[in-house]
């Protein structure tokens, strides 16, 4: 048997891309991190696999916790790390979440070539910086007051396409159309509304992006045909998060959490592990409040959106209809949901993983996906009925100066990954190193002059922390993801510019 030590830990080789860390001592389920040796390695650099073997102590943890080819390390939960946890007798984690509530990416599809755009780049990427706030601190599309935010974190996008900023595409093409039913706005408390106010339709800073991109290769010509994708097409990332209203319900629940049920706590191998139980009232709040959150990182990216097409009406002097920039998909990275999975089950009727059980059942699990994108295959209900007969489709950011993809979810995922994929190239560095090792303008400068990349940021030391170096290899992300069957290559895209704080 093929096995990988790091720091005490052991995986062993399940099959090509399969590693395990074997349950022992106080761990409910194995672990299984999903990667080639060379991301691996990587991956072993950090506390991830230390932080997955944890997070399969966590109550109601079922079959395995996942760690993705791009996982690297979170706040006690591995960034790229699922979760399911029973949803009677599990918990809720919003560690396992993290504190930028859907944090997620959409895309935007145009009938635009790469010719149409050469030529404009500048004028389009200063024209993007001017028109979408980026950067710390406030600063949205639109000012908000009390009912407007309660509104935003009830109905979602349903409120953006009834006040103008979109129309009813942006809600057949958006995960969960939009809008997560079970929000709570009166669950999120008055601190994190006055931090969201000023933000809704703002990008803010750190990864965060929009990116325009031309359609460089596509590997599946049907369903690149379904998604309305081709080569030399321009089309548009943008990738965001709830901004400071999610990162303080995060922190609200986790003080809140850590203080109600300090028993669990004392449990867990990790403080920053912090969850309700399943049934609790915390548990019951922090879901609605998550869900909300959901709702105003949805608003957040239409709203982006509904700018980024009145920019390209002003640049090519055409009406955004005509240029059909459509929504091809919005997915969740940082997201929580009760969904009904079949789990295996071995001849004592635990749950194990599927390629090990002689038996299975449907049980409804909170699936955390914590920087690991949904990826549910063809005919599963909850895939828009657009793509239902291809699969839904998945977006995987790469490095600005490396190519994004365009995934379907695959018919392996259910089985191995609750339904779930990687969400980007993962981080190889921290942002403290980047900034040690790159200079904001040089990497600016060297995109533009080697790749005929423009960028433009809030800051050059946030360029420095994004520099292409910073990332691990996504096109080995995405060959791994490919090979097991958990996300299908669609389509990769190249960046053409990018703004970000």
């Amino acid at each position: 048997m093929t096995t990988f030590d790091a720091d005490g830990i052991t995986l062993e080789r399940v099959e090509e891309h399969v590693w395990e860390l074997p349950r022992e001592g106080e761990m409910r389920v194995p672990g299984r991190v999903f990667a080639s040796e060379a991301l691996l390695e990587e991956i072993s650099e950090d506390k991830t696999l230390q932080q997955l073997k944890n997070s399969t102590h966590l109550p109601g943890i079922t079959s395995h916790a996942v760690c993705m080819p791009d996982g690297h390390q979170g706040y006690g939960f591995p960034v790229g790390g699922v979760g399911a946890m029973d949803a009677e007798g599990g918990c809720i984690s919003p560690g396992a979440i993290g504190y930028d509530i859907n944090c997620g990416v959409r895309m935007l599809t145009t009938n635009l070539t790469y010719d149409d755009v050469q030529g404009r780049e500048q004028e389009l990427v200063e024209t993007l910086f001017a028109n979408v706030p980026c950067g710390l601190g406030g600063g949205g599309i639109v000012e908000t007051d009390v009912d407007t935010i309660e509104e935003i974190l009830e109905y979602g996008v349903e409120w953006a396409v009834d006040n103008g900023y979109g129309v009813e595409g942006d809600l057949l093409h958006c995960e969960d159309e939009g809008r997560r039913p079970d929000a709570d706005p009166s669950a999120i408390s008055q601190k994190a509304k006055d931090r969201g106010k000023n933000q809704v339709g703002s990008l803010g800073s750190g990864n965060h992006f929009l990116e325009v991109q031309r359609v460089t290769d596509v590997y599946r010509e049907s369903v690149a045909a379904e998604f309305g994708l081709s080569e030399d097409q321009i089309v548009v990332l943008i990738h965001c998060g709830s901004r400071g209203l999610g990162h303080q319900t995060c922190n609200d629940y986790l003080r809140e959490i850590e203080q109600a049920h300090r028993g669990l706590l004392d449990r867990l191998p990790d403080t920053e592990l912090a969850a309700a139980p399943a049934g609790s009232q915390l548990a019951a709040e922090y879901y609605g409040a998550m869900c909300a959150a959901i709702n105003f990182a949805w608003v957040n990216r239409q709203l982006i959106t509904h700018r980024t097409r009145r920019v390209f009406e002003q640049v090519f002097d055409r009406s955004w209809e005509s240029m059909g920039m459509e929504l091809l998909y919005d997915v969740a990275h940082n997201i929580a949901k009760k969904e009904v999975h079949e789990v295996g089950l071995d001849e004592h009727g635990v749950a194990v993983p599927r390629d090990r059980a002689v038996d299975t059942e449907e049980r409804e699990l909170y699936v955390h996906r914590k920087g690991a994108t949904r990826a549910f295959p063809a005919g599963r209900e909850e895939v828009p009925r657009a793509y239902r007969d291809v699969g839904q489709p998945v977006i995987i950011p790469g490095s600005m100066g490396a190519g994004s993809y365009v995934l379907r979810g695959g018919e392996e995922s259910l089985r191995r990954t609750f339904g779930s994929t990687a969400h980007g190239a993962g981080r190889l560095m921290s942002r403290t190193q980047a900034k040690k090792d790159y200079w904001g303008g040089d990497v600016q400068n060297d995109l533009r002059e080697t790749q005929q990349i423009y960028v433009k940021a809030d800051s050059g030391a946030t360029i420095a922390e994004e520099a292409p170096g910073v990332y691990k290899d996504v096109d080995e992300v995405v060959r791994v993801s490919d090979a097991l069957g958990i996300g299908d290559r669609v389509a990769r895209t190249f960046p053409v510019c990018n703004i970000k704080g």
